[in-house]
């Protein structure tokens, strides 16, 4: 294989390393960005560990947008009631997936496009308020 199937997986890896680690640590948005960090350096860690520079891009740029695409999904998840310990659960089952993924061809590069375009999909789609009862109450 090439430089670009161990760029695909450090890219896979990285995007991985991002949902879980957003899943893990974000309850608030200063855990986000942590979160976003880290994911970004365990990304770069991870690049340096399986290659050279490029790898080490291809898994920075994984991590995070990773994260990005993870944030949106958590940050629903637990603004609509879904606890902290629940969330970091399916997230954590998520970057399983996601990892052992990343070693079929192509799929790393996949990943690290597919995961921010759901969470921007999910961005249109919510609602501006939660009506909830409300809407069944009479004046």
């Amino acid at each position: 294989m090439g430089s670009w199937y161990w760029i695909g997986v450090c890219a896979g890896l990285g995007v991985a390393i991002g949902v879980l680690l957003t899943g893990l640590l974000g309850a608030t948005r200063a855990l986000l960005a942590a979160a976003l960090v880290l994911a970004g350096g365990a990304g770069v860690l991870v690049g340096y560990g399986l290659g050279q520079w490029d790898e080490a891009i291809g898994g920075g740029a994984g991590g995070v947008l990773g994260s990005l695409g993870a944030a949106q999904l958590v940050a629903g998840t637990l603004r609509r009631g879904g606890t902290r310990f629940g969330t970091a659960i399916f997230m954590g089952v998520a970057a399983v997936v996601l990892a052992a993924l990343t070693w079929i061809p192509i799929a790393g590069y996949v990943e690290a496009a597919v995961v921010p375009a759901l969470a921007a999909r999910l961005r249109g789609r919510m609602p501006e308020r939660y009506a909830g009862l409300r809407s069944l109450a009479r004046d």
